[in-house]
């Protein structure tokens, strides 16, 4: 019987959520509320913060919420099993979900994989070349179970935990619902029942009820097709003055009003963006891999290439305009994750692949250069490189023939 046959086996399975953040929080709290038995973990010492009281207080839904068809699900959620234990979280589950940053991908993977079960299907949520990593590891440990593995382009929302005071609340606050995700899985070979097994995921129904999931062609298309970096770091580098005078000059005397969207994007920042995702169209093309195709309109817009992913391709807000709709996103200082995981990952992985295919690629390079000096850190010695995903050694035909097949060539 097929993978797809049997996928009727996961009506009724209990999801796991790994992560603790506000991307697993909202994605556990999300499936309950869309009829699913959740277990969430979240690992130490993060987890004493994370997951306090959380067996009191449970996770609350709120916010705008905005997409094109207008779904929306507020309430509060309450789990089967909050456990700072992977193996205990993800027992007897048929759907594991891994929502935490990729800088804590080698952490959880490491626990996970020893205790993982035949039949399982693992979303990582983002991917950020998770799925690469996760394959890597399973080689190395000699871990032979039959998994299912993919990725996401991007989680099903813009979500943030709100806090009082310094304070972590229960409340996770929603901007936006996706109504389409880029999915694929390692190897491609199993991406229709991956694609198929976002339908009994609650956290996916926007999109399951919207323009459905896309299939990427492989998952190095949903490493391409993710746009934090092409969104965050032109924003974030080129509008730092704004940034770190926001509360002080501009913005009146409140800090966590500022926005890269609302403050910082502009047009010239935009034809930076651009430029920046035509040198991943040329990467992807001569991987022979895909990636998300945007129109240049799309760049010269408020929203940029993330409105698309909630409002559909005729969403643009003109830089004319404000957008009071994002105030309050930030990122509010140098040393946030739209530089200190989106340089090391996705540029840095860009910068690798454009040495190895004879790609030139000045912009994603200049995004290195100037976060490494802002930030004091060395993104070019310390970024993620082909050999960590474990295809350094591979050429385009051996590397096309893994990730569609499954079949890899050792060094």
């Amino acid at each position: 019987m097929s993978k797809l046959a049997n996928i009727e086996e996961l009506k009724g399975s209990t999801v796991a959520v790994l992560g603790g953040g506000a991307v697993g929080k909202t994605i556990a709290a999300d499936c309950v509320l869309g009829g699913n038995r959740v277990h969430i973990c979240d690992l130490e010492p993060y987890a004493e913060k994370t997951l306090e009281n959380l067996d009191k207080t449970g996770i609350t839904l709120k916010g705008l919420q905005k997409n094109k068809y207008g779904f929306k699900r507020s309430g509060t959620a309450h789990f089967d099993l909050i456990t700072t234990s992977i193996a205990e979280c993800v027992k007897g589950c048929k759907l594991v979900v891994v929502a935490v940053p990729s800088v804590a991908h080698d952490t959880f993977f490491e626990q996970l994989i020893p205790v993982l079960e035949d039949g399982m299907i693992i979303h990582i949520i983002p991917d950020n070349f998770g799925t690469l990593k996760l394959r890597k590891k399973m080689r190395e440990l000699g871990c032979n179970k039959d998994v299912i593995i993919g990725g996401w382009s991007s989680a099903p929302y813009g979500t943030r935990v709100e806090t009082e005071g310094g304070v972590m609340t229960s409340e996770c606050w929603l901007a936006y619902r996706a109504l389409t995700l880029r999915g694929a899985s390692l190897p491609s070979t199993d991406q229709e029942t991956f694609l198929e097994s976002s339908k009994y995921l609650g956290c996916f129904d926007s999109i399951t009820q919207g323009d459905g999931p896309t299939s990427g062609n492989t998952v190095m298309d949903i490493g391409f097709s993710n746009v934090n970096p092409v969104l965050h770091c032109p924003g974030t580098l080129l509008g730092v003055g704004v940034m770190e005078n926001w509360g002080v000059i501009f913005g009146g005397n409140d800090k966590t009003t500022y926005s890269i969207y609302s403050h910082a994007y502009c047009k010239s920042i935009a034809e930076v963006q651009y430029s920046f995702y035509l040198e991943e169209v040329e990467l992807a093309e001569k991987m022979g891999v895909g990636i998300q195709k945007f129109p240049k309109k799309n760049f010269m817009s408020r929203t940029s290439i993330l409105g698309p992913e909630y409002m559909g391709d005729d969403c643009i807000v003109p830089f004319e305009e404000q957008y009071q709709t994002a105030y309050g996103t930030g990122p509010f200082n140098i040393n946030n994750r739209y530089i200190t995981e989106d340089v090391p990952v996705g540029c840095h992985i860009y910068h690798e692949l454009g040495k190895k295919y004879g790609v030139k690629t000045p912009v994603v390079d200049s995004m290195i250069t100037l976060a490494s000096v802002m930030t004091g850190q060395d993104f070019y010695a310390k970024g993620l490189t082909l050999d960590d995903l474990g295809i350094g050694h591979l050429s385009k035909d051996e590397l096309l023939e893994y990730l569609n097949t499954g079949v890899y060539k050792e060094a």
